[in-house]
C-alpha cells in the first residue's frame, strides 16, 4: 500500500502547479472510481451555493447526508467527491447533498463557512428534517462540518442528528505531534502541502479563530460525532484533539483510529479498507437516523 500511496506524490522538490491544474488533477483522481449503478446525481442550488443531489435507488427518502468535500479549502468539489459521496449514500441508504462551497485563494476564510451555513439553512428550509440528517465531510470538509455546525448553532439554526468526520483538518496551527511523528508515512497531507493550503485559505487571519480551527471552538450542544482517522497521517492529532474538545464539552464522540491507514483512505477506490470504513460509518449513520 505504501508504494501505491508514494506513487501519488510528486517529488519533494517539485514546484507546486497552478491551482487550476491541481483542481483538475484532484477531480480526475476522484473520478477514477465509478458512481455505483442505480445512483443518480442531479445539480441544484442551495441558498445560492452550487450542489448536487445524489440519490441511490431504494434509499430512505427521509434520511439525508449533507456532505462537505475535502481539499484544503483550495481544491475539490462535486466532481472530485461524487463517487465517494455516492458510495456513502448507497451504503447508508440515504439521499446525499454534495456541496460545492467556494475555494481559496479566490474566496478565503470565512467564505467556505458562510456558504456551508447558507446551504444548510436552505436544505432545512426545503423540508429536509435536520433530525434525520447527518453532516459529513473529509479533511478540510471535516473541519468545515464542525465549523458549520458551530456557526449554525450560534445563529439559531437547527442542528443535524450527527457529524461524520473523516480525517478532519480541525487545527490550522499545523503543529500537532503527528506532523513530526507521521512525517515519513504521510505522502499526501505533507507539512508543505497543508501549510500551502493554510496560507491560501487564511491569508493573514489567526489560525486559532474557532470557525477556522474548531478544536478551539465552543462545541457545547453539538450532535454526536463519529471521527475516523488513519494512524499514518499527519492530521491524526487533529482528530484526537477534536475528540478531546468535544468530550470536554459533553458531546458524544466515537473516535476510530484505523491502523496503517492514510489520509482520507475511503477516497481511494483501490483500497479495500476504504469500503470497510464506509461500512462502519454507514452503520453509524443508520443508527443515528433510524
Amino acid at each position: 500500500m505504501a508504494a501505491f500511496i508514494a506513487s501519488l506524490a510528486p517529488p519533494a522538490d517539485a514546484p507546486e502547479p497552478p491551482w487550476s491544474e491541481r483542481r483538475a488533477g484532484y477531480a480526475a483522481m476522484g473520478a477514477a472510481g465509478s458512481v455505483p449503478e442505480g445512483v443518480t446525481a442531479i445539480p441544484l442550488s442551495l441558498g445560492g451555493v452550487p450542489a448536487e443531489q445524489i440519490t441511490p435507488a431504494g434509499a430512505d427518502a427521509t434520511r439525508t447526508i449533507f456532505y462537505l468535500h475535502g481539499g484544503g479549502y483550495c481544491i475539490g468539489g462535486m466532481a472530485s467527491h461524487r463517487t465517494m459521496v455516492a458510495k456513502v449514500a448507497l451504503a447508508a441508504g440515504a439521499t446525499a447533498f454534495n456541496i460545492d462551497y467556494p475555494l481559496a485563494p479566490e474566496h478565503p476564510f470565512p467564505a467556505a463557512v458562510d456558504d456551508a451555513v447558507a446551504a444548510w439553512h436552505a436544505l432545512v428550509a426545503m423540508g429536509r428534517d435536520p433530525a434525520r440528517t447527518v453532516i459529513a465531510g473529509d479533511s478540510a470538509g471535516g473541519g468545515l462540518s464542525v465549523a458549520c455546525s458551530v456557526a449554525a448553532r450560534d445563529v439559531g439554526l437547527p442542528l443535524p442528528a450527527g457529524l461524520h468526520l473523516i480525517s478532519p483538518w480541525a487545527n490550522l496551527m499545523n503543529a500537532s505531534p503527528s506532523y513530526e511523528a507521521k512525517r515519513a508515512t504521510d505522502f499526501l497531507a505533507t507539512q508543505r502541502v497543508v501549510d500551502g493550503f493554510k496560507s491560501a485559505y487564511l491569508v493573514d487571519r489567526d489560525p486559532k479563530e474557532p470557525l477556522a480551527s474548531p478544536v478551539f471552538a465552543n462545541l457545547a450542544d453539538l450532535p454526536p460525532m463519529l471521527i475516523q482517522v488513519g494512524s499514518e497521517e499527519v492530521l491524526m492529532s487533529d482528530s484526537i484533539q477534536l475528540a478531546e474538545a468535544a468530550g470536554l464539552a459533553q458531546v458524544d464522540v466515537t473516535l476510530r483510529i484505523w491502523p496503517d491507514m492514510i489520509h482520507v483512505w475511503p477516497f481511494f477506490a483501490q483500497l479495500s479498507t476504504g469500503g470497510a470504513a464506509i461500512a462502519e460509518s454507514s452503520a453509524w449513520i443508520k443508527a443515528r437516523v433510524t
